[in-house]
């Protein structure tokens, strides 16, 4: 289990990065002619998330390539020894697999519409079918279940950091696009904020 784990995580944060990130990034900006990144680089409070944010996920990868590197000493360094169990990292490993599955399809199902970060130039479509219509941030709901996936399958304190971390970055992101969409969307959008929740809805 500790050597399938030592190549799972870096080869799956590859293919996150990879496929989430730059994969639909590329294939977003060849359709609407713009990068879709558009965090800004200005001084405003916004910017300083974004860059914290940028740091977060440059720190997580690297940190993930290391069992890679050091497999003798990472592994056990800030090791939380009560989760370190095998039918807990099983659940985390499913976990990680579902929640990248998940993103991918919910990036699919925004087509022009995805962004990294707020766009203030170009007007968005308002998603609400597929994966949209339990969730109103599914793109970062399977991101959080991936953070939790990982703290299960590589229980470190290190790793449960970057899960809460990553976590706050990403609810103040959240709200932040919201205020945004309120204003692009009006009533349209806060019907479907009614409707449906910010992470979940089950019914």
């Amino acid at each position: 289990m500790t050597d399938f784990i030592r190549f799972f995580i870096p080869i799956y944060f590859i293919l996150f990065f990879t496929v989430s990130f730059l994969g639909v990034s590329l294939a977003v900006a060849k359709k609407i002619g713009k990068n879709p990144n558009v965090l800004p680089r200005d001084g405003s409070a916004y910017a300083l998330i974004g860059s914290y944010f940028k740091i977060i996920l440059a720190a997580l990868f690297i940190y993930t390539m290391l069992p890679l590197l050091f497999p003798a000493t990472v592994p056990i360094a800030f090791r939380i020894d009560i989760l370190d169990r095998n039918p807990l990292k099983y659940i985390g490993i499913t976990l990680m697999m579902l929640a990248f599955i998940f993103v991918v399809i919910a990036q699919i199902q925004m087509k022009n519409s995805w962004r990294i970060g707020i766009d203030n130039v170009m007007k968005t479509s308002l998603i609400t079918s597929g994966l949209f219509q339990f969730s109103r941030n599914p793109i970062f709901l399977g991101m959080t279940v991936s953070l939790i996936g990982f703290s299960l399958t590589f229980p470190t304190i290190i790793a449960f950091f970057f899960s809460l971390i990553g976590s706050i970055l990403m609810q103040i992101q959240i709200r932040l696009e919201e205020e945004h969409l309120l204003k692009q969307h009006g009533s349209v959008y806060l019907t479907y904020k009614k409707r449906v929740g910010r992470m979940l809805s089950l019914y």
